[in-house]
């Protein structure tokens, strides 16, 4: 099977034919999930000289991996005075180091491993509301003064608007060390990567059990895994293969559609060709591809199916930052499932000493994920001090379960949602 019709799709760059698994295996590592924080993990282990088996249930990239906005941030998914005020300034300073390692793992396997992605610099937030502008000046000059990060710049309303070709936005946060890239062909040459190191990748091998025992025995219906250690990565799509944990994160559905070639209308869009994501709490983000298309994700959704028509769905959002687009052709639209958390910070953590997950990262995976990866191997390797700095996290259930999470979620979003209208 292929991965789902996208513009990512359509324009992968590496075709490798999936290898199910059949028949009996051993590993040192097997880690269930080929998105970023599996495919860092094995690729960080195989470094360390493990020997490591990745179990796909689809192919390499198949969820949030490969179906993105490709915008790379610097940081957490929380602002940096919120998770002072969550955590304390000591722990939150060794989150913001996290975040900024994190920006550079990503950048610097790109460089290493020469991946072809697309990856370009600048990332633009951008003020929804009047009262946002001052909270964005805010957040930079907190930034400089007690984290001396200079890196990221304040953009008032006026440069804004031409840096950007609407009249939505009352200010804004250019951060330097941003990026965006093509997040499909980021995960297919982390794997690349991966098997160049040795590991074993299997796609189109859903996992159907994972046994308490040490070692343990990772099943499928072609074959068995037995390894002394086994890493759930599978964020979105655990399903109920580990109930442990599944009520710790919500599944989301995530929308996006691609314009045709724009040409020069493209830069006239967007001046510098950065990306964009705004301050709604459900997010208009937004950029511009390696051939000239906007690449646009937006609106709400909240049940558990695709909408009937998605291009028409995304295009409201879109032409509610650029009209002059009215007439724009619409070559792709896609969607894509991602796991958020009530708190909106990933979770890691144990389920048994040779156990080991990271999920949930609630819109900030291309950079949290990979260095998930990385923090998993470590720990695995029995340095687990970094880890242990985000496992320490608490991450609380969703009120009801996996059953009636829904529900609460469609009445929290509903209500977040009448508020990004209002003035």
């Amino acid at each position: 099977m292929a991965h789902p019709p996208s513009y990512y799709a359509a324009t992968a760059n590496d075709h490798t034919p999936p290898a199910p698994l059949a028949g009996d295996e051993e590993a040192d590592v097997c880690v269930v999930g080929a998105g970023y924080t599996g495919l860092s993990a094995a690729l960080h282990l195989a470094e360390r000289g493990y020997s490591v088996v990745v179990l796909e249930a689809e192919r390499i990239g198949w969820g949030a991996s490969g179906r993105n906005g490709g915008q790379l941030g610097v940081g957490q998914r929380k602002d940096q005075r919120s998770l002072e005020e969550m955590l304390g300034r000591e722990w939150a300073r060794r989150l913001w180091d996290l975040g900024l390692e994190s920006n550079a793992l990503v950048k610097d396997l790109i460089a290493r491993h020469r991946i072809d992605c697309d990856l370009k610099p600048g990332l633009l937030h951008a003020g929804w509301k009047r009262g946002d502008a001052n909270w964005l000046k805010e957040e930079v000059e907190h930034l400089a003064k007690d984290y001396g990060y200079t890196a990221m710049r304040y953009v008032p309303r006026e440069e804004i608007r031409e840096m950007v070709a609407t009249d939505c936005y009352h200010g804004g946060i250019l951060e330097e060390g941003g990026a965006h890239l093509h997040p499909l062909n980021y995960a297919l040459g982390l794997a690349r990567a991966a098997r160049e190191k040795g590991v074993r990748i299997h796609e189109q091998s859903p996992v159907i059990e994972v046994t308490q025992t040490d070692p343990a025995a990772v099943r499928t219906t072609g074959g068995t895994v037995r390894a002394r250690h086994v890493v759930l990565a599978c964020n979105g799509y655990l399903g109920k293969l580990e109930p442990r944990v599944a009520g710790t994160i919500m599944p989301i559905n995530n929308f996006i559609l691609a314009t045709e070639p724009l040409g020069a209308r493209a830069r006239e869009l967007i001046r510098d060709d950065v990306c964009v994501q705004d301050t709604k709490f459900v997010i208009d983000y937004y950029r511009l591809s390696a051939d000239g298309r906007l690449l646009f994700g937006g609106g709400e959704s909240y049940s558990p199916k695709f909408p009937d028509d998605i291009a028409s769905f995304v295009k409201k959002p879109m032409l509610r930052v650029f009209p002059q687009l009215k007439d724009a052709r619409i070559d792709y639209a896609w969607g894509g499932t991602l796991a958020i958390t009530m708190t909106r910070l990933p979770n890691f953590g144990r389920l048994a000493p040779n156990v080991i997950f990271a999920h949930g990262y609630s819109g900030q995976g291309i950079n949290i994920a990979t260095l998930g990866g990385k923090l998993i191997a470590e720990a695995v390797a029995g340095q687990a001090e970094r880890f242990d700095v985000m496992a320490k996290l608490k991450t609380p259930k969703f009120p009801g379960g996996t059953l009636l999470r829904y529900p609460g979620l469609v009445a929290g979003m509903i209500f977040y949602a009448l508020k990004d209208r209002l003035p």
